[in-house]
């Protein structure tokens, strides 16, 4: 049974009170929010092991939720699953480069959020053995223990989900990796596979690298690799 405190933030009281319910009977402790406000103080006041957030709420909505959380320091490692409407393609790609760890398509199989939430609390609790190992690729550093980006001295500002995949690749220089490789190493395997959401992750990481997106390389049919040094 679990014991983790989850936060379920949405309007609609009937989807608000079937999350609760799955949630409970599984053992986990059950926070419940009706509106971006709620979100945020409930998260100050009780801080939460993970949050499942409604995109569309009155007043202030799920990614601006998502927006402030993921920039304060002290509340920017929470998961957050997103719920949405199915077809709005637009706020998943925002979300997901706004930090949020993965989303859920309404209407929803509790089944299905049920695995995805234990899914995201199982890599948050796995103990990673971390790589200290610094990599240089020319004049950008890349450090694994700090999660730090540099070009020169210059820090590059990327999200958690960026940062995994340019150090995925980049520790592999040469190797092709599917897009379905690339979401199976940076979030596990039940994470749900969309091109669109790898290839959103490589647009941004290409635009805050610069000079050095370059080194990002499309393999058309297949999926992306990181170029080998000449």
């Amino acid at each position: 049974m679990g014991k983790e405190k989850i936060l379920v933030v949405d309007d609609e009281e009937d989807i608000l009170e079937l999350v609760r319910y799955n949630l409970a009977r599984e053992g986990y402790e059950v926070l419940c929010a009706e509106s971006g406000e709620e979100a945020l103080k409930a998260v100050s006041h009780r801080n939460p092991d993970l949050m499942v957030l409604d995109l569309m709420l009155p007043g202030i909505d799920g990614l601006e939720v998502t927006r402030r959380l993921k920039a304060e320091s002290d509340h920017r490692v929470m998961p957050i699953i997103m719920l949405t409407a199915k077809g709005e393609e637009s706020d998943i790609v925002t979300g997901l480069e706004l930090g949020a760890d993965d989303y859920i398509t309404k209407p929803f199989s509790p089944r299905i959020l049920l695995a995805r939430i234990r899914a995201v609390l199982r890599r948050r609790a796995r103990k990673e053995t971390v790589d200290d190992g610094v990599l240089r690729i020319d004049d950008m550093m890349i450090h694994p223990g700090r999660r730090e980006v540099k070009i020169g001295d210059r820090p590059v500002d990327l999200t958690f989900t960026e940062f995994q995949v340019l150090s995925f690749l980049a520790r592999r220089p040469g190797w092709v990796f599917t897009r379905t490789q690339i979401v199976d190493a940076v979030r596990g395997d039940d994470y749900p596979v969309t091109d669109r959401s790898v290839d959103v992750q490589i647009v941004g990481l290409r635009r805050k690298l610069g000079d050095y997106g370059s080194f990002i390389q499309t393999v058309r049919g297949v999926g992306y690799r990181f170029k080998e040094k000449a």
